[in-house]
């Protein structure tokens, strides 16, 4: 099974699509607005305002989130030369993802965003799509202004094979043994560095990249709780009843690596391309919507327990089902909502989020 078969989002025309259930990304986005700001505020004071800004969204998925952030950094250009008395740049905009995304409805929804913006944007911006994976090169050297990506670079580049002792998990948990963390830490290293490499060819000198994705709090992996605990403790529920083989979850590993915050900052150094100019680290809840719940009751438990549920389908059904088959997803994903439900810890319904924006030398 190829990773670019199975690592995207559901399609707009599923049940569970990834456009109607990406409620916590669109939050995300929300939340580093004022760090978006302040970076292009700064870039532009570098390079000055260039006569065709490129900007980029790596890992762009399909739905409204990729233009929420788009139409961000335009707003910000837009609203720095209103302040400036300087003419507005022309914007070409590069929506990348994996050959498997769909793109067909982010395509769609473009005449959408153009008339929400209006003429002078829809004048002065051009938008199109690259089919690729973003570990490896994608752009033309020294072409791009700002590369933005959130949510996206916590999955590795590939499906990690050979650790069928990593039993009863499903990726890299508390009880997983030294050589599970292992494995996941080395292709973590391995992608970021590309990652950072394959854009420092392609951003022009004093350029910016602001990254958002998940991370965890401790450097020792074995002290942290994750929500994707649940979800596999719901395949041994499956595996239990006869559903699912004990020997398909145990070789089975999301390829999803959390890092701690010092290790990007140490393959950051060690790249050596970029300046590290802020970093923060913060956490959100998965449901959003909970916090403006008064009432704690059973129901209310139930409901941030489905709309969990749906986030986390939204992007895992293709690759479990890839592994598994599509029969399991129902049975699976309603014990998933209702573990969350049961749950107490509070940190298994929140993730752990890094952003960091980052100058090309």
């Amino acid at each position: 099974m190829a990773a670019e078969k199975v690592l995207r989002m559901n399609p707009a025309d599923h049940e569970i699509s990834y456009a109607n259930n990406s409620f916590y990304q669109k939050e995300v986005l929300m939340k580093v607005r004022p760090i978006v700001e302040e970076a292009i505020t700064y870039m532009l004071k570098k390079i000055g305002v260039p006569t065709c800004m490129k900007v980029v969204d790596m890992g762009c998925a399909s739905g409204p989130n990729t233009f929420q952030a788009i139409s961000h950094v335009i707003d910000t250009v837009h609203g720095l030369c209103e302040q400036q008395g300087l003419k507005l740049p022309e914007f070409e905009v590069l929506l990348n993802d994996l050959p498997e995304n769909d793109f067909n409805s982010v395509f769609k929804s473009i005449p959408d965003f153009y008339k929400q913006k209006g003429d002078l944007v829809q004048e002065r911006s051009f938008i199109g799509g690259v089919a690729g994976s973003f570990y490896h090169r994608l752009f033309p050297s020294t072409s791009l202004h700002f590369v933005h990506s959130s949510n996206g670079l916590h999955w590795l580049s590939k499906l990690l094979v050979g650790l069928e002792n990593n039993k009863g998990n499903i990726c890299m948990a508390r009880s997983s043994p030294p050589n599970i963390f292992k494995a996941y830490a080395n292709q973590f290293w391995e992608d970021f560095t590309n990652f950072l490499s394959s854009r420092s060819k392609e951003i022009v000198r004093q350029g910016c990249m602001l990254l958002t994705f998940m991370v965890r709090r401790n450097p020792n992996p074995s002290h942290e709780h994750h929500c994707l605990e649940l979800l596999a403790k719901s395949l041994l529920d499956l595996v239990a009843q006869g559903i699912v083989k004990e020997a398909d979850v145990d070789s089975f590993n999301l390829p999803i690596y959390p890092p701690c915050k010092e290790e990007v900052v140490d393959i950051v150094e060690k790249e050596g391309s970029f300046e590290i100019k802020q970093l923060q680290v913060f956490v959100m809840d998965i449901d959003p919507l909970s916090r403006d719940e008064k009432v704690r009751n059973k129901e209310f438990y139930m409901k941030m327990g489905n709309n969990i549920a749906n986030t986390f389908g939204a992007g895992l059904e293709p690759i479990l089902c890839g592994h598994f088959r599509d029969a399991i997803l129902d049975e699976l994903f309603r014990k998933f909502a209702s573990h969350v439900a049961d749950d107490p810890n509070r940190s298994m319904h929140q993730i752990v989020n890094l952003v960091v924006s980052l100058i090309k030398k």
